[in-house]
């Protein structure tokens, strides 16, 4: 590792063609740094925020934060406008040729900005948008919903097509040069659509893909799932290869002008990959990493670790040329395939660091690649899908005040530990509503269930349900992962249902194990419409 810093990065990392790096930090403040992570300016928000800033042409830094709104900054850091929207905004916006900026809400929401901070147009999804909007070469807008379907739009705001996965869509399109899109699921598959809308081909993967599909210069698709591997698969849907990292990967990877394949994984490890799936290098920090690597023209890596250290490693290869080679399609992540003209420049930008001496970083341990069809691993026959999935209390996922760059893993109860009664009643005691959801905490609700919390992002949390990894979203409060009751519900086998009498609240029963939380539904929700779970007039 060149350079450490510890500057409490929360988003992913922006990078401007002179290479200065622009993030928002979890103090609640919009950053410019230099090349080497030195503070250029700082601006405050009203919140912390997860979502990539966004820099134009023009130098004018585009970010959002958890308090639903969308800042515009001119070059030295001021205050330009804002504009409060109608819910959290964890989704990187995307920036359209004629500079306005489409922008996606987990309020369900997908709104058309002017230069000027203006509304153009709005389109209500009917469900939270996670997945950042991409733009396609004809102005398409593309995204993912936690309906389990991605959308397309015209760029005047009216619905194309949608198109059903088979689970929630966190994982933000990749659009190829002639408008294919190419995204993950829950439902632990790899999808390509065209421009049309047409299912083109699924590959089957171990667990889920949260994570956002890069297109290499060659036309692979490369995206990492949940089950430690990272996929290449050809534009016809061959998996030209399979690279096992060992951990879940949820950042996005980035090709570099030599060809290889750069990509983070949640033990912390960053992996090189050649062309043809081998190990090239690694480099292991120990902390988690769930967010992808960025690159600068003049070949510097940038990736977070847990905490919001910046790592920087130097005097390696620039971004490949091509139409999605990183998150989001470029380093200034405007998410739109770029124009020829964009493409030349892009060249002309990275020649010098494309032909420079590379520094040298140590060999990787030979990992087993695999060159056909990845193995199908008997698997849930559908993973759980929350019917109003969470977002972070801190907007970006949603959710509250100041949160770790991610989730830390929930802590275990102290000794002696609880038994499930005492868990069920910790979680009458926290249990909260946001957004018309019910969510109970999620360490206490699964120790009540008897269910294993295995990882834990900022959107997401996998629980060992009879010997299966099933994913449920979650939302932070106060730092603190919260499951929605919904989520809950959708596990195989679930029964929900509200009792009363001297047990009064929720009964839950999942996996052979029932618990009944103590929750005064009818407080929590009396001023709440519509109900998550149907109720059994007979109890």
């Amino acid at each position: 590792m060149d350079i450490f810093k510890e500057l409490r990065v929360m988003s992913g990392v922006t990078v401007s063609g002179n290479g200065d790096l622009t993030f928002v930090g979890s103090d609640a403040k919009i950053h410019r740094t230099d090349a080497t992570g030195s503070s250029r300016w700082a601006f405050p928000v009203g919140d912390i925020g997860r979502a990539y800033p966004v820099v134009t042409p023009q130098g004018v830094t585009i970010a959002a934060s958890y308090d639903d709104t969308v800042y515009a900054l001119d070059p030295a850091g001021k205050l330009l406008w804002k504009l409060k929207l109608d819910g959290d905004i964890f989704a990187t916006p995307a920036l359209r040729i004629d500079g306005s900026v489409i922008v996606a809400t987990a309020g369900g929401t997908i709104h058309a900005l002017s230069p000027a901070g203006k509304t153009l147009w709005t389109f209500k999804v009917g469900a939270p948008v996670f997945s950042s909007p991409a733009i396609g070469p004809d102005g398409t807008i593309y995204f993912g919903a936690q309906n389990n379907r991605v959308h397309a739009l015209t760029p005047d705001g009216q619905l194309k097509w949608t198109y059903a996965a088979g689970s929630l869509v966190f994982s933000s399109p990749a659009v190829g040069p002639d408008g294919s899109v190419y995204f993950g699921s829950s439902d632990r598959r790899i999808h390509a659509v065209s421009p049309d809308g047409q299912p083109k081909w699924t590959v089957l993967t171990g667990l889920f893909v949260n994570a956002s599909p890069i297109i290499t210069s060659g036309g692979l698709v490369v995206v990492g799932s949940y089950d430690g591997s990272v996929y290449a698969v050809n534009t016809s849907g061959e998996t030209e290869w399979t690279y096992r990292a060992g951990a879940g990967i949820a950042g996005s990877a980035v090709e570099l002008s030599d060809g290889s394949v750069i990509v983070p994984d949640l033990s912390g490890t960053v992996h090189a990959i050649g062309k043809a799936g081998q190990a090239l290098w690694q480099i292991k920090t120990g902390k988690k990493i769930d967010t992808g690597l960025s690159v600068s023209d003049q070949g510097s890596l940038y990736f977070v670790t847990d905490g919001g250290g910046l790592n920087i490693v130097q005097k390696q290869r620039p971004l490949a040329v091509g139409p999605w080679t990183t998150f989001h399609g470029a380093p200034n992540p405007v998410g739109r395939v770029p124009t020829p003209i964009e493409l030349q420049a892009q060249t002309q930008a990275r020649r010098a660091a494309a032909s420079a001496v590379v520094a040298a970083l140590k060999p990787a341990t030979p990992v087993a690649t695999a060159p056909a069809q990845p193995a199908r691993p008997p698997q849930p026959t559908q993973p759980a899908q929350p019917t109003r999935p969470a977002q972070p209390t801190t907007p970006t996922q949603p959710a509250a005040p100041a949160q770790p760059t991610t989730p830390t893993q929930p802590a275990q109860p102290a000794q002696p530990a609880l038994t499930p009664e005492q868990f069920a009643a910790a979680v009458g005691q926290k249990a909260r509503v946001a957004d018309g959801q019910l969510f109970l905490p999620l360490t206490e609700a699964a120790g009540a269930l008897g269910l294993t919390v295995r990882t834990v992002t900022v959107r997401t949390a996998t629980l060992r349900v009879q010997a299966q990894n099933l994913p449920v979203t979650v939302r932070l409060f106060d730092r603190v992962a919260f499951v929605p009751l919904a989520a809950l519900a959708d596990l195989p086998g679930a029964q929900v249902r509200l009792v009363s009498g001297a047990a009064r609240g929720v009964e839950l029963g999942v996996a052979g194990r029932t618990a009944v939380f103590p929750v005064n539904v009818a407080r929590l929700l009396s001023l709440q419409s519509g109900a998550e779970f149907a109720v059994d007039a007979a109890r």
